[in-house]
This record gives structure tokens, sequence and C-alpha cells, in this order.
């Protein structure tokens, strides 16, 4: 029996590990590691499959909370974080997170997978072309009319990925002036901003659903979330220690890099599933 749970366990221990050094190295919540990891182990609590997916996205939301806010915390410590630009998106993040929560159960995933990898791996340019690198749109951020649609889309497609929304947030700071390492850790906050009324509401969203993995608190799964999230609290730290030990330049073809990866396995995953 012991050997039947190690496996999952030890497979949610170090997607935790890896999902933390990813928060603190990119300013993401780590949903990308954590959501496939999920689904893979979550069958083992024996809920009906066509709840899984719900349950992955809600309780990869939770412990973004966690990553999150620790990545933050470390990134906060080296003055890197402008709370200005978190205030002023904060409320079209949750009023955009709340809509995706509604529109979760009915949205095509293998649509909405496809247009999200296409979008990341036109992203990933903009940090390998030498000539774009560099570039940016503007000195400043957006006014409210577009700040409302950014942030309100972003916060829509992060909850229904079960994502931290760090990989466009950090596109826009870029376009804008600001540096890699300052777009890295403000994007953090927006990680934890996106995932504290994600996880609530598919929380709320699944009371009551019959066939829900053993542990699950609506479409939170509560021992996955504490395995993920008691390990990526310990290496979130380090990723933050190693991306401001990176000049400008590499860390953005480092960053560029993981988009490509990121959108090959979404496109993968949303033609095989």
């Amino acid at each position: 029996m012991v050997a039947v749970w190690l496996i999952p366990l030890i497979s949610l221990l170090v997607a935790g590990l890896l999902a933390g050094f990813a928060a603190g190295l990119f300013g993401i919540g780590g949903g990308f590691v954590v959501v496939p990891v999920l689904l893979a182990v979550l069958p083992l609590l024996h809920g009906e499959r066509t709840e899984l997916a719900h349950v992955a996205i809600g309780t990869s939301a939770a412990t973004i909370i966690l990553t999150s806010l620790r990545s933050l915390q470390a990134h906060a410590a080296r003055g890197a974080v402008d709370f200005e630009i978190l205030r002023t998106w904060a409320p079209w993040l949750i009023i955009g997170d709340a809509l995706g929560v509604i529109l979760a159960g009915r949205i095509d995933g293998h649509v909405l997978t496809m247009i999200f990898a296409t979008g990341v791996a036109l992203m990933s340019l903009n940090f390998l072309v030498p000539a774009l690198a560099e570039h940016k749109l503007s000195d400043t951020m957006p006014g409210l009319a577009p700040r409302m649609a950014i942030a309100g889309g972003l916060g829509t497609f992060s909850s229904l990925l079960g994502i931290g929304g760090g990989t466009i947030a950090i596109m826009v700071m870029t376009l804008c002036g600001r540096s890699i390492h300052r777009s890295i850790a403000t994007a953090s906050g927006i990680g934890v901003l996106i995932a504290i009324p994600s996880a609530i509401g598919f929380a709320l969203l699944g009371q009551g659903h019959a066939g829900l993995p053993w542990g699950s608190v609506g479409y939170v799964n509560l021992p996955a979330t504490a395995a993920i999230a008691s390990m990526s609290l310990v290496s979130a730290p380090y990723g933050v220690a190693f991306a401001h030990s990176l000049p400008p330049l590499p860390l953005k073809r480092i960053f560029g890099v993981y988009l490509v990866v990121i959108s090959l396995v979404m496109f993968h995953h949303a033609l095989t599933s």
C-alpha cells in the first residue's frame, strides 16, 4: 500500500520544488508544472475522470497562492517589486479572474489551450530575437482602458488554465520600459492577486459535486496542495536569488526559451488529451 502512494507523493513533492524555483526565477505561479502532475496523480485519489481537470486547475491555483507569496516576499526584500502596478492592476485582475471561474465549465479547454500556446510562442520572440529583446513600446505603463483590457483578460485566461499569469504580465511590463528583473518580481504579486479569488472560486464551484477525489474541498484538493506548497516554499527563494544573479540579457534569453518549452507542452496537451 505504501509503494502505491510513494511515487505519486514524490511526484507532487518534486513538482513543488520545480514550481517554486520557476516561480522565483520567472515570476510565475508554477501552474505549468503543477497541472500536468496533478492530472496524472489525482486519479489515484479515486475521483471521477470528468472532474479531474477542474480539480487540477483549482488545486494549482491554491498552490500558487503560497508559492507566489513566498516569491513576492523574496523579491520585495531586494526592493524589486513595483507595488504601484499591483495596486492599479488588482481590481481588473480580480474581475477577470471571477469571469474565468464562471466560464470554466463552459469553454472548450482544447481551443483555449491552443490559443494560449500560440500566444506564448509569439511572445517568446520578444525575448529571443536580438532586435526585439531591447525593444519597448512606451516608457509608461498602459492607461486605464488598455489596463482594464490587459489585466481583465489576463485574469480570465489565468483562472481558466490554473496559472499565475506572470508570462503575459512580464511581456507587457518589459515592453513598457520596466527591467526584466523588476517585471519578474512584480509578476509574482500578480500571481497572488489572481490565485486567491481563483482558488476560492473553484472551491465554491465544486461544492456538492459527486466524484471528487479524496481530500477535496470543492475543486481544491487539500493533500495535493499541502504536498506541493510545502516544497515550493523552500525552493522559491533560490529561484529569486538565481534570477537576480543574472544580467538582464541572459535572463531574457532564458525566459524566452522557457516560453518556447511551455508553448510546445501546451500544444502537445491540447492535441493529445
